[in-house]
Parts: C-alpha cells; structure tokens; sequence
C-alpha cells in the first residue's frame, strides 16, 4: 500500500491524475537506406517462403550500414525533422535525451553522442540517456514531461534511435526475423493555455522474475567482450517468445488500472492507440483488449520491431497519415524486457 500526498491510501500500481500541460510540438524519423524483404532473411535463415510474415507478422524492415548510418547520426536525422515540425532550431532546447535500448558504445552514453552529432558539442545543452530496453521512449518522455510541468524547462529533445541488426542470430528464426533499425524523435514543451494537449497518468510495472526471456547476456561487467566466461553466444540477443507473451499478459490488468481504463466505457474515450510493436501476436493481445473507436497504429509489417524506436516510429506514422490528431486522446502502450509493461494516457 502507498499513501498520496493527501494522506488517501491507494493500491499499488494505481497512477494519480497528472494533468501535466505539456504537448508534442513536433515528431521526426529516420530510417535506413537498406530495405530488406522477409524472403532474404527466410533464405539466409533456412526458412521456408513466408514464415516470417506468418509468425513474426513482418514483411519488411530497414537495416542499418553502422560504418555510415551509425545510431547517433539517425538519431539526429530524426532531430532535425522533429524541430523543424516543432518551428524551432535544436539548439533552442533546454534538454537532450537519447531514449535508447541500444547503445553505440559503452561509454559515454548516447547523450553527448546525439548532442554532438546535432552540432551542439559546445552548446552545454544537457544531454544524458534513459534505457528501458523498448519502453525507452516513454520513460524518457515522462522524466522530460515531468520536468517542464513543473517549470524546471521550456523544452526537450526525446530521440530513440536503434540498431538491432547488428545482434541478430539466423539460427533463431524468431529473432532474425522480427527486428529492424530506425530513429524518431519528439519535440515536448510546455501547452499553452488555449493548447488542449496533457499528459494525463502514467503506469509502470516491473515483474523481474523475467529477466531472461528476452536478453543479450555479452557487452556488460558479467560477460565483458574479453571475459574469460564470455562466449561467442553472448553477444547475440535471445528471446523466450511465447514465454515473454505470456508473462506481458500478466502485466495488462494492472496497467489497465493505473490508467483508469478498466472498463469499455472509459476505452471508448481514447481515439488512438499506439503500441510497442512487439511481434505480431502482441498486437492482436491489444486488439483483444478492446479499444472500440480507436485508430490503432501498425508499422511491424513495414519497419519490424524496432526496440524503442517503435513507439515514436508509430506515433509519427500516426499524426502524418491523420490517425492522430491534435485535441484527441489516446494511448501509449508496451511491454520491455526485465519484464516491464508501461502505460500512459495523453491527449495529443
């Protein structure tokens, strides 16, 4: 049990109304060169025609070249669009953070990385990283949020930008299969009084007893590159499909609760939803939840799973094509490894 502010005693899981006044001023994306069709990884992999679309529900993903399109310089690519959707330069933002699941290097952090690639290494912008693994992007935009509700900023950058490709292994045709890189990126500030944009609760969920259902074991201090332990394996990303399915199922009633979307009737407000676009049999758990009246936005089949970057990647798709417009609310809604599974309702 926690207790509020007020003293009103509430379960756990169970998110306040934040009515933070903060809107999305503008969104960007960025996506590789190279498009690669499902039937070349089925070939590479040994699998037969189609099997990817059939299981992982992906047609089509974008893969990066590291040496030229490294993370840092989508990111910034995505940026870029993202302020001139916003009307502003980069520089006239008072916060970076790269929103990441995976990392360009080590040390440092993604942060200074994108800060740099902006042509802003000597601007003094604070910039640092969020990882949620593939909620990323929503915890970054609530810290920003959260900051500029309460006055500390005017203004955040929020940029998830991934490649996955670079850790996939086609002997496991689940994983091979399903991931693709890409970049988006959202400009957040402070709604202005005739603005009906607010981010109104958030919901976080952590079910640790999940951390090896999806994971890539290599990089860190328990199976460093050059670890006596470590095996080639290691620097692979292994993922407990059905198994990581069943376990973010469990996590869906309580995000549901925290968010004040228990029953149909308060689902049928929301005119949106977009989803982390985990695989495709997670989108059909969405589907089941029932969101009547709700647009809910898919990108898996043409771009795959993008890590974190499938959210925002999503959430572009959806204003540019009209499936999100200003004044409508909605929601964000994903599952991340450890096992997380993140909620947040706002209107657009």
């Amino acid at each position: 049990m926690a207790s509020d502010a007020g003293g009103a005693i509430r379960r756990r899981g169970a998110g306040p109304d934040l009515d933070w006044r903060v809107r999305i001023a503008g969104l960007g994306r960025y996506l590789p060169q190279r498009r690669v069709a499902s039937a070349e990884i089925e070939a590479r992999a040994g699998l037969p025609d189609g099997w990817a679309l059939q299981y992982s529900g992906v047609a089509f993903r974008h893969w990066a070249e590291p040496e030229r399109e490294r993370a840092s310089w989508m990111g910034a690519q995505a940026a870029h669009e993202a302020c001139e959707r916003a009307g502003i330069a980069p520089e006239q933002v008072d916060l970076i953070v790269n929103a990441s699941g995976s990392a360009e290097r080590a040390i440092p952090d993604g942060g200074p990385l994108l800060q740099r690639e902006l042509g802003l290494g000597r601007s003094g912008i604070p910039a640092l990283s969020v990882h949620a693994t593939c909620l990323s992007f929503v915890a970054a935009m609530e810290l920003a949020a959260e900051r500029i509700h309460h006055g500390r900023i005017e203004r955040a950058l929020v940029v998830s930008s991934e490649i996955a490709s670079v850790g996939l292994s086609f002997a496991d045709a689940e994983v091979c299969t399903l991931f693709g890189d890409g970049a988006a990126a959202a400009v957040l500030e402070r709604a202005p009084d005739d603005c009906p944009s607010r981010i109104h609760r958030v919901a976080w969920r952590t079910l640790g007893e999940g951390v090896e259902l999806t994971t890539l074991r290599g990089g860190g201090s328990w199976r460093p590159p050059l670890g006596a332990s470590t095996r080639p394996e290691d620097a692979y990303f292994s993922m407990q499909g059905p198994a990581a399915l069943r376990s973010g199922i469990r996590l869906v009633p309580h995000v549901m609760r925290a968010l004040a979307l228990e029953d149909r009737q308060a689902r049928r407000e929301l005119r949106w939803v977009v989803s982390h676009q985990a695989s495709r049999a997670a989108l059909e758990v969405i589907e089941q939840i029932g969101f009547e009246g709700a647009r809910l936005v898919r990108t898996l089949e043409q771009t795959g799973n993008c890590i974190a970057a499938s959210i925002p990647l999503a959430l572009e798709q959806g204003v540019r094509e009209g499936a999100i417009r200003r004044g409508e609310r909605g929601v964000l809604l994903g599952t991340g490894a450890g096992l997380s599974g993140v909620g947040m309702t706002l209107t657009y």
